[in-house]
């Protein structure tokens, strides 16, 4: 008999990485990289250009890495010709990045929904506040001060 694993930060970390795997396997198909990925869809789906900072601040919520790894990473996409200066300070996402966009999303889609398959809205729910407020706390503790 085999008893379902409470929720802790081992269980949580196995669901993320395995989920980040499938992504990435996708990703590297196409030359792109998970945080090349993240920074991308921002721009794919904000509703025109959008500032460096804008996307420097999105993208360092989301992955909690220092600013400076993400202006490198905005830098490859612009130099894959995926995004493009705008104006002074706004990117723009390219037709080739907009496509690749597209073309991964295309593809995670039928994974996502194969892992999901099955899983009751319910629970689905209950999981998705319970990691909202572990999220909202580990944010809290990252930007506390040092105890």
């Amino acid at each position: 008999m085999t008893t379902t694993p409470l929720a802790d930060p081992r269980v949580i970390a196995l669901a993320h990485y395995a989920g980040r795997a499938l992504l990435e396997n996708v990703l590297a198909r196409h030359g792109i990289t998970f945080q090349q990925s993240v920074t991308l869809r921002l721009a794919a789906v904000a509703d025109g250009p959008v500032g460096r900072e804008q996307l420097v601040d999105g993208v360092t919520g989301a992955l909690k890495i220092d600013a400076s790894e993400v202006h490198g990473v905005l830098d490859q996409l612009i130099a894959a010709q995926w995004l493009a200066p705008e104006g002074a300070s706004d990117l723009r996402i390219t037709d080739a990045g907009r496509e690749l966009y597209a073309t991964t999303t295309r593809e995670t889609a039928p994974l996502t929904a194969r892992v999901y398959d099955g899983i009751p809205a319910e629970d689905l729910a209950v999981t998705g506040r319970v990691l909202s407020v572990i999220t909202e706390r580990a944010g809290a503790e990252l930007t506390a001060p040092t105890r």
